[in-house]
Order: structure tokens, then C-alpha cells, then sequence
């Protein structure tokens, strides 16, 4: 891998995170792949390492040393490449601890946080519903007030770390007649009276990930929970998709490299017409485009990450969109190409392959879909077209 100028502490938890993913995970990823298992042992080594806070304030018990995203796209790389599934109960946990790094005040980052960055709480983002994922302004789960509490009735679907988590960031309607304007992100305990899980999905990939269905049904929530103000949840929303889709992208390359990682090693080993069959230009050739993209993604992935942590103020959705829409597709590339390299053997569970191309598949679609990544990087050039144009115009006129 080229030199990204990591500091000390990055290259520090880059090399705990790949021990992790070498020692704790490769060796179970098949099993809790099979199974659907969720993976508390894993978790419970993620805690005990300190891998939880590295994305949380350091007012809070954190240790981010000024780059929370950098680091946490870090270690979701590294985990994924042993499996994405599992890498997922931290990226998870991340995405949806970042609406209260975002929109939290002082009293509910301490109240929350220390608990994530501890490893003791996890985390999940509850947006998309079964009429609202692509269009995620048409939430319908509303949040009434009633005295000092919000009344909830709805239901979130797909949730990353459903059921298995503690703390959920929920975007529901405080004002159901103004629409988007009138939603608010409402940080829900499990446990809550009223607030239940349906059952757990029978999924393609990332199996070893918990995906739930929320339910709520008259449940009440202190008014204290909101994130900022009443009406802004969809604004914390999008900015936390801002600054979340790089560790999509980070998966994505972890997933890339993986199966890159195991493809290289067959295609040197596997013999036939006596002769590897990596010594053959077709397969060369494959793994020489394999490899480039890899590198070319995590340097988008990156450079995206790096760009977030120096300019906090500045909205970052282009490059976050570039970001996870360019590694999401090279790994779903590279993941296919890496199946055909094994052939037949690669087609079966009983070789690793296969597995990685099922867990690539979802980096295109979720916090998302890469259909969704290119209209929102096409709105930002074509505005900035816009407004580049306009300023031109008032430069010759004045």
C-alpha cells in the first residue's frame, strides 16, 4: 500500500485493527456468515482494545487526536477485509453515534457518548422506512408532543445493528404538516416501553450484521432526547450522511482488497497446463485492473475522509458521494472478477470468495443507493456551474 502519511496513532490503531481482524475474525467469518450470528466476541475485543473511541470527542471518552473520520474509516477498511459483516457492529455503531457527535448538546454527548467510546453501548441510524429509503424525505414515523415527552408511532425498517444496540438515532415527524421541515432526530434507548424489533432479515451478505425492523407504538421519549432543535432532523440527517459515506467506502475497499488478497494467492498457486494460471495474460491483466482500482478507490476514500476532519464547517457532500459511489462499485468490480479468477471452487461456500462478492453488493445500495450518489454529486457541479457563472457575470458588469 502506498504512504498516506498516517500519524502514529493512526498507523497504531491500523495495526490493532488488522491483528483483530487476523486473530479474532477471519477465523469465524465463515461460521457467523453461515449462521447469521451476531458477533459479541468481536465486539466485546473492539471495547476492551479501545477501537470504539476513536471516532468519539475526546471531551467524552474518546481518542480521535483531532481526525474522527480518518480514523474510523481506518478501521472499518481493516475489519472488513476479514469480514464486512461483522466490521459492521463498529461502522454501525459509528454512523449512528454521529448525529449525537453532530446535533448533540454538551448534556447529551456526556449523557451517551462515553458509553459508545467504552464499548458498553452500541449505536444504529434509524432513517429509512418501507416508503421512504431513496426518497428519504417521505418519512411517515411521527414523534407528538405530549408535555414533556414525544409520543411515537411508526416503524423504521433495515436498521444496521437492529435490535442488538442500545441507543438508536431516529429521524421522525415532530410536525407531520410541514413535512421534512417538521422532522426531528430523536435519540431512542432500548428498552423504551413501546418500542419493539420485528424479526431479524435473512440477507445475501453482511449476514454476521444485525438488520431489524423498529417498531414503535405509542412509545414515549423524553422531549430532552432531541438532537438540536425541533425541525432540523432531516438537516442532521443529510449531514451525517455527509461525513458516514466514506466508511461506506472504506468497507468497500476493505472488501475489494480482501478478495483481491485471496485471488492473488490462488492465481500464484493453482496450476494449470503446467503452469500457475497467474503466469496466463488474461489473469494478469485482470489482477493489474483489480489492483489499480483498489488503490485508486482508497485514495478517494481518504483524501474524502482527510478533507471532513480539516474543514468541519464545509459541507462535504460531493466528495463523500464520490467517495463511497467510486469504492462501492470496485468492490462489487473486483469482488466478480475475483470469483471468476477461482472459477468453479469459487462458486462454492467452502471457499472464502463468494462471500466477499455477496457482502459488496450492499456498499452500492445502502446510506444511499449509488443511483442516489451521482444525483447528488451532478446537483453539486451543476449549481457550482451555476454560481461560478453568476459570479463571472457580476465581476464584468461591475
Amino acid at each position: 500500500m502506498l504512504d498516506y502519511g498516517f500519524t502514529e496513532y493512526q498507523t497504531a490503531i491500523r495495526d490493532l485493527a488488522h491483528e483483530i481482524a487476523e486473530k479474532e475474525i477471519r477465523p469465524i467469518a465463515a461460521e457467523y456468515d453461515r449462521e447469521a450470528k451476531f458477533p459479541w466476541p468481536v465486539v466485546k475485543v473492539l471495547g476492551e482494545t479501545d477501537l470504539f473511541r476513536v471516532f468519539v470527542d475526546d471531551q467524552f471518552g474518546g481518542m480521535t487526536e483531532g481526525t474522527p473520520i480518518m480514523n474510523m474509516v481506518i478501521v472499518t477498511e481493516e475489519l472488513s477485509k476479514a469480514c464486512a459483516g461483522i466490521a459492521l457492529s463498529f461502522a454501525g455503531t459509528a454512523l449512528g453515534a454521529i448525529p449525537i457527535i453532530l446535533s448533540g448538546n454538551e448534556e447529551q454527548k456526556r449523557r451517551w457518548l462515553p458509553d459508545v467510546a467504552a464499548g458498553k453501548k452500541l449505536a444504529a441510524f434509524a432513517l429509512t422506512e418501507p416508503q421512504a429509503g431513496s426518497d428519504a424525505a417521505a418519512v411517515r414515523t411521527t414523534a407528538l408532543r405530549d408535555g414533556d415527552h414525544y409520543v411515537l408511532n411508526g416503524a423504521k425498517q433495515w436498521i444496521t445493528n437492529g435490535g442488538e444496540a442500545e441507543l438508536y438515532s431516529v429521524i421522525a415527524l415532530t410536525n407531520p404538516a410541514k413535512g421534512p421541515r417538521g422532522a426531528s432526530c430523536i435519540v431512542v434507548e432500548k428498552g423504551t416501553p413501546g418500542f419493539s424489533f420485528g424479526k431479524k432479515e435473512d440477507k445475501l451478505g453482511i449476514r454476521a450484521s444485525a438488520t431489524r425492523e423498529l417498531v414503535f407504538e405509542d412509545c414515549r421519549v423524553p422531549v430532552e432526547n432531541c438532537l438540536g432543535r425541533e425541525g432540523t432532523g432531516f438537516i442532521t440527517a443529510m449531514k451525517t450522511f455527509d461525513v458516514s459515506r466514506p466508511g461506506v467506502g472504506a468497507q468497500a475497499v476493505g472488501i475489494a482488497q480482501g478478495a483481491f488478497d485471496l485471488a492473488l494467492d490462488y492465481a500464484c498457486t493453482r496450476r494449470q497446463f503446467d503452469a500457475p494460471i497467474g503466469s496466463f495474460q488474461g489473469l494478469r491483466f485482470m489482477m493489474a485492473d483489480m489492483a489499480m482500482k483498489i488503490e485508486a478507490a482508497r485514495a478517494l476514500v481518504y483524501a474524502a475522509s482527510r478533507h471532513i476532519d480539516r474543514q468541519p464547517k464545509e459541507r462535504p457532500t460531493l466528495y463523500s458521494a464520490m467517495s463511497k459511489c467510486f469504492a462501492s462499485d470496485v468492490a462489487m468490480e473486483v469482488t466478480v472478477d475475483a470469483v471468476q479468477i477461482f472459477g468453479g471452487y469459487g462458486y462454492m461456500h467452502d471457499y472464502p470468495v463468494e462471500k466477499f462478492m455477496r457482502d459488496a453488493k450492499i456498499t452500492q445500495i445502502y446510506e444511499g443507493t449509488n443511483q442516489i450518489q451521482r444525483e447528488e454529486i451532478s446537483k453539486v457541479l451543476i449549481a457550482g456551474y451555476h454560481s461560478r457563472r453568476a459570479a463571472a457575470t457580476a465581476a464584468r458588469a461591475a
